[in-house]
């Protein structure tokens, strides 16, 4: 440990939270306090600023657009011959929220987390905080730092990349579970048919209450819609905030 480091950690009072991240991601916090906020669900939300009181919900908000950019890089340079339709469904499976609560409890996290909230309502608790974590270490140490330690202490070391892929993830099944509960009118419509490299590709346009949400484009219609599935799903995870 480095002078300003030892500093640091004497200063802290969350000594447990500094040793935390150091373990678990090989370097010492800069600015422990946003660690801190991460780990502060919105059920736990005692400190106010001008009126509003402080939980991780922005960080999450922000975690989540780094941890989707540093996973679509690495899927993009991992697989330079797979087609867009892979990496995005491949993207999806890893940055869900039942993997990302599985990673969660495999670095820990389970531990630090500040909430007042139980039973079912914590199904997204470990993801978001997650999600959180990874926003306070972008504003921590950078951009480039960050993505090194996603996909070395993370990606490369807690996620079975070969399982991920091989796994049959039906993301038609669960946008039509979505629009049951929600009582949406789900509609799937093909759109077009394309000529291909020799080949013929169906593209299917994924319709919710009459509005065009996604497309997906595949070698069979039943593919088209898999894709079209799994893009809407994402589009429905950031309009609601991850709870699907």
């Amino acid at each position: 440990m480095n002078l300003l480091a030892s500093i640091r950690y004497l200063l802290a009072r969350e000594k447990a939270l500094f040793r935390f991240i150091h373990h678990s991601f090989g370097f010492y916090p800069g600015n422990i306090n946003l660690y801190k906020l991460a780990f502060c669900h919105k059920s736990a939300s005692q400190n106010q600023v001008k009126g509003f009181l402080l939980n991780n919900e922005r960080l999450e908000f922000l975690g989540d657009a780094v941890l989707g950019l540093v996973v679509g890089d690495y899927l993009f340079k991992r697989y330079p011959i797979k087609d867009e339709g892979f990496l995005t469904e491949i993207r999806s499976r890893i940055v869900n929220h039942s993997q990302l609560n599985r990673l969660a409890v495999k670095l820990g996290l389970d531990r630090y987390i500040q909430s007042e909230i139980n039973g079912s309502a914590t199904k997204y608790l470990f993801g978001n905080t997650f999600e959180a974590l990874i926003g306070a270490i972008y504003l921590d140490i950078g951009f480039t730092k960050a993505r090194k330690l996603i996909i070395e202490r993370i990606l490369d070391t807690h996620l079975d990349l070969e399982k991920v892929i091989s796994e049959d993830a039906n993301f038609k099944s669960k946008i039509i579970e979505w629009s049951q509960r929600e009582k949406a009118n789900l509609e799937y419509r093909l759109s077009g048919e394309n000529e291909n490299h020799g080949g013929k590709y169906f593209e299917v346009e994924l319709l919710i209450d009459r509005e065009v949400i996604s497309r997906g484009q595949d070698s069979t219609i039943k593919g088209a819609e898999q894709l079209a599935s799994a893009r809407a799903l994402e589009f429905l995870k950031n309009r609601y905030s991850g709870k699907l």
